[in-house]
């Protein structure tokens, strides 16, 4: 079975409708079941389409940040937001991920080496300390 073409008009008031619903404290599924459509279509629309507009949005939905408050019916940002702010926001991203690997990378590197520790028994640590 092949699936229904929706036009970018019917998309835009379906768009504002889950707004509405979600405001009201509807979830997702539910959303979604109300529209007629699927929990993933819902989510590319909103990914795809501004909210505020009935053409598709070019640029990528932005998650919120922890510092922004989010809204229910889309992405925080504002659509006047220029390519430099995503892209510096981008970055920030970008090095925060990194920091936060590098601070994984050494917390499963020493919680390996108290398992080796633990696993040698206290014979073996005895033994080391001797040795020394």
């Amino acid at each position: 079975m092949v699936g229904r073409r929706h036009g970018n008009h019917e998309i835009a008031e379906k768009l504002a409708e889950a707004g509405e619903l979600a405001a009201r404290g509807k979830n997702q599924h539910e959303i979604a079941k109300a529209l007629g459509i699927s929990v993933m279509t819902y989510h590319r629309w909103r990914k795809q389409y501004d909210t505020e507009r009935d053409e598709p949005s070019t640029e990528p939905a932005r998650s919120p940040r922890s510092d922004e408050t989010a809204t229910a019916t889309g992405p925080s940002y504002s659509p006047s937001s220029g390519p430099r702010e995503r892209t510096r926001d981008v970055r920030e991203l970008e090095q925060e991920n990194l920091r936060l690997r590098r601070l994984v990378t050494d917390l499963l590197l020493e919680k390996m080496a108290l398992e080796d520790e633990l696993d040698r028994g206290p014979r073996d640590r005895a033994r080391q300390v001797r040795a020394r």
